[in-house]
C-alpha cells in the first residue's frame, strides 16, 4: 500500500481527466471543481474585504505569448495592515494564456462516493460555500461530509487533533504541555513556549496566501494555494519561513517541465503585477523546483511549490503526531533549534532539513522498549489514505484519540535518549528510519537508498527524506554532533551546554 504505489499523492479523480495532459485547460464553469481546497477561502478577486486592513494600491502588467485571450482589467488589489507601495488609481491590465474549452462533459454535477464505517450512501461533493467576511486557514464548516473515523471496537471518540480554525496553536497555559520537574526539561519546555509559533505569527501566513491564491487564480482559475510545512504541522516557530503547495489540475504534473513552466509565470506574476510587496522572487530548479520569495507585508520567506501533494499529506499527519502525545513538540522543537545552532538544518547546504530531524524525533519514540508513539498509518489507515481527496484530509485526523503510553520519561531524559539512540544504536549503513512501520527496517537494494549516508524514509512515497546529505564529510559531522551533544547532556544535564538558551530564545 505504501512505499511502492504508483498513485500515491495523486488525488482520485475521474478517470476522464486523469487522461487529459494540458494544465492550461479549464473546465465549465457549471461543473463545480472535484478538487476543492481545504483553505478554499477565495474573496471575490477583485475586492479584498478586511475591514481592519488598510488599503494599498499595486499595479504592473505580465506580458504573455501572442496568442492570447483578450485583456482582463483588473481593478486596484489592496493587501497588508501597512502600505507596500505607492498608491495609484492605475487600472492593471493583464493577459493569459488561451484556455480551450472541454468537450463533452456533461453539466450535472459530479458525484463521487465517501465510504465510512457507518454508511455506504453516496455524498455528493459540491463547492465549498465561501464565507463573504471571514478569513481563516480552514472553513469553519465544509459542505462535504467526511468519513465518521472511529478507534476500532471504540465508541465515538473526542480527538486529540485541535481543528484548524483561526487560531491555530494552543494558549501557552494550554494544560495539554507536559510537566517538568527537573532541570533539564524544565529548559526544554521554556524554550518551547517562547519559540513555538503564535496564532498570530499564522495569521501572517495566511494573509498572504489568501491573497497570493487570489492572484494566481486570474492566471489559473481552478487552482488552490495550500499553507503546508511546519506552518500547520505543530512543529513550527516564530521564525519559520512558509511553504506553500500551489496545485494547479487534477492530475500530476511533470517537475522538469509543467512545473517549472508554471512556476515561471507565478515568479513574473511576482516580479511584476506584486512587486510591490513581494520581493525577490526565484525560480529554483532543483527536483522538486520551487519559487522562493518574501513578502514585504508580513516579513515573512516562502518557498512554492507546484502539485507536490505529498506535502499536504504528511503536514496532516505530522500535525496528528504532534498533537497526539504532549512531549512531542517541545522535543521536536528543541532538537530543531540545537540543529540550527550546530549547523546542520540546512538541506541546501548538505545537512538534514527540519522535516527529517522530526521523522528521526517520532521514530525514537516509537522504538523506545515502552513506545510513547504508535505508527498512526498502521493503526488508522483510513485516516491517512494515500489516495484520499485532498479537501477532505485535513479532517480525517480528527477523530483519533490521544495515545496513553506506559512510558513516563521526562522531557530531559528523552531528550538525551534521542542522542543516544542515533550516537550509539542505531546502524546508519544498514537501516532506514521509518515512521510508517514505527521501527527501523532493513535498507532494500533500490536507487534510493544506495550508497546514502542517512535514509529516513517518507511516510507516503516512500522517498528518502534526507538525500541532501551526499557527502561523507557532512555525514561525519551530523554524526559527531549527535555523540557530542550525547555525551554532554548526559554528563551536565543542562541544555545550555548543547545549545545556549539566550541565543535560541532570542533567535525565536
Amino acid at each position: 500500500m505504501f512505499p511502492n504505489s504508483s498513485n500515491l499523492g495523486r488525488p482520485p479523480f475521474p478517470p476522464k481527466y486523469q487522461q487529459q495532459n494540458t494544465f492550461f485547460t479549464k473546465l465549465p464553469l457549471n461543473i463545480p471543481p472535484t478538487l476543492l481546497s481545504h483553505q478554499q477561502i477565495i474573496v471575490p478577486p477583485l475586492n479584498f474585504r478586511g475591514a481592519v486592513l488598510s488599503r494599498a494600491v499595486l499595479s504592473g502588467n505580465i506580458e504573455a505569448p501572442p496568442a492570447v485571450t483578450p485583456v482582463v482589467t483588473l481593478q486596484p488589489v489592496a493587501y497588508g495592515s501597512v502600505s507596500p507601495g505607492s498608491r495609484s488609481d492605475a487600472t492593471t491590465s493583464f493577459q493569459g494564456r488561451k484556455r480551450q474549452s472541454q468537450q463533452g462533459v456533461p453539466n450535472d454535477a459530479k458525484r463521487q462516493r465517501i465510504h465510512s464505517h457507518d454508511s455506504d450512501t453516496a455524498v455528493v461533493n459540491p463547492a465549498v460555500p465561501l464565507p463573504e467576511e471571514r478569513r481563516c486557514s480552514f472553513p469553519a464548516s465544509i459542505s462535504v461530509q467526511s468519513p465518521v473515523l472511529r478507534a476500532p471496537g471504540s465508541p465515538a471518540l473526542v480527538g486529540c487533533v485541535p481543528p484548524l480554525q483561526d487560531t491555530l496553536f494552543p494558549d501557552p497555559t494550554d494544560t495539554r504541555l507536559p510537566v517538568a520537574n527537573d532541570k533539564l526539561s524544565q529548559q526544554i519546555l521554556e524554550l518551547f513556549q517562547a519559540c513555538r509559533q503564535q496564532a498570530s505569527d499564522l495569521d501572517r501566513k495566511e494573509l498572504c496566501r489568501t491573497e497570493l491564491q487570489r492572484e494566481i487564480q486570474l492566471i489559473f482559475p481552478q487552482s488552490r494555494l495550500f499553507l503546508v510545512g511546519s506552518s500547520l504541522n505543530g512543529f513550527g516557530t516564530r521564525t519559520s519561513d512558509g511553504d506553500l503547495c500551489l496545485v494547479v489540475k487534477e492530475e500530476p504534473v511533470n517537475q522538469k517541465t509543467e512545473a517549472r513552466r508554471i512556476l515561471s509565470l507565478v515568479q513574473k506574476l511576482f516580479s511584476t503585477k506584486l512587486s510591490s510587496y513581494i520581493e525577490r522572487p526565484q525560480l529554483i530548479r532543483a527536483k522538486v523546483p520551487i519559487v522562493k520569495f518574501r513578502d514585504k507585508v508580513s516579513n515573512v520567506d516562502f518557498d512554492l511549490n507546484v502539485n507536490n501533494v505529498i506535502g499536504i499529506r504528511n503536514t496532516f499527519l505530522l500535525r496528528t503526531y504532534a498533537f497526539i502525545e504532549n512531549r512531542v513538540r517541545p522535543l521536536v522543537l528543541v532538537v530543531k533549534k540545537w540543529a540550527r545552532f550546530h549547523e546542520i538544518n540546512d538541506a541546501s547546504r548538505g545537512t538534514l532539513s527540519s522535516y527529517s530531524l522530526a521523522l528521526m524525533v517520532l521514530h525514537y519514540l516509537q522504538t523506545l522498549p515502552e513506545p510513547i508513539l504508535p505508527s498512526l498509518q498502521k493503526n488508522y489507515p483510513e485516516c491517512f489514505d494515500p489516495t484520499m481527496q485532498l479537501h477532505l484530509v485535513h479532517q480525517a485526523p480528527r477523530t483519533i484519540p490521544p495515545y496513553i503510553s506506559k512510558n513516563g520519561s521526562s522531557l530531559g531524559d528523552l531528550l538525551i535518549g534521542f542522542f543516544k539512540y542515533y550516537a550509539t544504536e542505531f546502524d546508519w549503513s544498514r537501516q532506514i528510519i521509518s515512521v510508517r512501520e514505527a521501527k527501523a527496517i532493513a535498507r532494500p537494494d533500490g536507487v534510493e537508498w544506495r550508497n546514502k549516508f542517512i535514509c529516513v524514509e517518507e511516510p507516503f512515497d516512500g522517498t528518502n527524506t534526507a538525500r541532501a546529505v551526499h557527502e561523507k564529510q557532512k555525514f561525519d559531522m551530523i554524526r559527531g554532533e549527535f555523540t557530542q551533544a550525547w555525551r554532554l547532556l548526559q554528563d551536565k544535564k543542562d541544555l545550555n551546554c548543547i545549545l545556549p538558551l539566550k541565543v535560541a530564545k532570542h533567535k525565536r
